[in-house]
């Protein structure tokens, strides 16, 4: 008679093997819960908490990866993995301005232009702006950050030449409010807020420091003088894990 061998049933190795990272993922957020990890600070390295856990570091960064995603810890390349410090709240109101969000959650915040151009309007920004079409536009990339952390990454679309000078403003001030006011509008009302979830491209995962896989919030919004002209047409990228935005209606 011939025997009959099996093969020993790799599942319960395999199952012991995703066991150690759920079990390190959940003990690092108790850590970081008790505040052993406080917000802000940079964690051991993966080859460091290898060795603390005694096991492999494609466990480790199985387990920062969890993390990651669940919005507990940052990973800057080439800096380390670190606690994620805060999450601002945000109001889209009638009169939204970024200085003024940040002085409400008792942080200090400014916007700094990445990027600038003139461009030809898009059906859609033409619409947007009340504009023959091909219209040209001043575009503004700007990063929107507070206690120099980035919340959001924002296209802006202004209408020229009544805007001409507004690039080097903003760059001067960190703000679009007194960019508008030195082109002679002192008030201004957002019209509307269109916010849906979706994934980031790499390059705004980048600038916002955060993973491709998580998913942002994005705003399309346009502002209105006081003679409800449209002056600005946006395009934003909020943090999701950084930033709750709150709609109010009661202006």
């Amino acid at each position: 008679m011939t025997a009959i061998t099996t093969s020993p049933d790799p599942l319960p190795a395999r199952a012991a093997r995703d066991s150690f990272w759920t079990r390190i993922a959940a003990e690092l957020a108790e850590s970081i819960a008790r505040g052993i990890y406080p917000p802000g600070q940079r964690l051991p390295s993966e080859h460091a908490l290898a060795e603390q856990f005694g096991v492999n570091r494609h466990t480790i960064r199985r387990s920062l990866a969890s993390l990651s995603s669940q919005g507990l810890l940052r990973v800057t390349q080439g800096s380390g993995t670190y606690v994620e410090e805060f999450a601002v709240d945000l109001v889209l109101a009638k009169r939204t301005r970024h200085h003024q969000s940040m002085a409400l959650a008792g942080m200090r915040g400014a916007l700094r232009v990445l990027a600038s151009s003139t461009v030809r309007a898009t059906s859609a920004q033409a619409r947007a702006l009340q504009l023959p079409a091909r219209s040209t536009l001043l575009r503004l990339q700007v990063l929107g950050e507070a206690e120099q952390q980035p919340l959001h990454i924002s296209e802006r679309f202004f209408p020229l030449p009544r805007f001409e000078q507004l690039d080097a403003v903003v760059r001067e001030t960190g703000s679009i409010t007194a960019a508008f006011a030195a082109h002679g509008v002192h008030d201004y009302t957002r019209h509307e807020s269109r916010i849906t979830a979706q994934m980031p491209e790499p390059e705004v995962a980048a600038q916002l420091r955060q993973p491709a896989a998580r998913p942002v919030l994005f705003v399309e919004s346009v502002n209105v003088d006081t003679e409800d002209v449209p002056i600005e047409f946006a395009r934003a990228w909020f943090a999701g894990d950084r930033v709750t935005l709150t709609v109010t209606h009661d202006e």
